[in-house]
C-alpha cells in the first residue's frame, strides 16, 4: 500500500533526536515557573490556586510525552527537483519546495539549540504559502543544507 506521505524510492533524514530534548527544556522554562507561583498562591491565599498549578502541571506532562513522538515524525530528503520536509503525528504533513522557488535561506539557532549545537532552516519562497522550517538540523548540516539549497535555487532560478 503506498503512503501519501513516504513518496516511492525517497529516504528521509530524520532531525536529530536532541530537538526533543530542546522543545522540553524551551517549555519548562515557562509551565514549571507557572506552576511554582500557582502553588504559592494557592498556598498563601486561596485554594483555587492550585487549579492553575494541576493544569500548568497536567500541561507540561502532555507536552513532554508528545514532544518526542512529533520529533521522530520529522525528517527531509532532498530530491531531484525538490526539497521535501516531513512532520507531523496525528495530522501529518509533507512539503515540497521546488529547488527554482527557493529566494533565499534562513539558519537560525535560540539560545538552548546553540548549547545543543543544533540550528533552524528557513526556506523563503515567492508564495507565502510555501515558506516552511526545519527544525532540529544539526549545525553542521545546517551549513551544508543552507550552502546546498541556496546554490541549487540560484541555478534552477536562472533555468526559469
Amino acid at each position: 500500500m503506498n503512503d501519501i506521505m513516504a513518496p516511492s524510492g525517497v529516504q528521509f533524514t530524520p532531525v536529530d533526536p536532541v530537538l526533543a530534548k530542546v522543545r522540553i527544556i524551551a517549555e519548562a522554562l515557562f509551565l514549571v515557573p507557572a506552576a511554582i507561583v500557582f502553588g504559592v498562591l494557592g498556598f498563601m491565599f486561596s485554594p483555587w490556586f492550585w487549579v492553575g498549578c494541576a493544569v500548568s502541571t497536567v500541561i507540561f506532562v502532555w507536552i513532554s510525552w508528545l514532544i518526542p513522538r512529533q520529533v521522530r515524525a520529522m525528517g527531509f530528503a532532498e530530491g531531484d527537483d525538490e526539497f521535501m520536509i516531513r512532520r507531523g503525528v496525528m495530522f501529518r504533513q509533507l512539503t515540497l519546495i521546488p529547488y527554482g522557488r527557493i529566494q533565499y535561506v534562513d539558519v537560525q539557532e535560540g539560545p538552548i539549540a546553540r548549547k545543543f549545537r543544533i540550528a533552524q532552516i528557513k526556506l523563503n519562497t515567492a508564495s507565502a504559502q510555501t515558506d516552511a522550517t526545519l527544525d532540529g538540523v544539526p549545525v553542521e548540516e545546517a551549513i551544508r543544507l543552507r550552502d546546498m539549497l541556496a546554490q541549487r535555487g540560484s541555478a534552477e532560478l536562472a533555468g526559469l
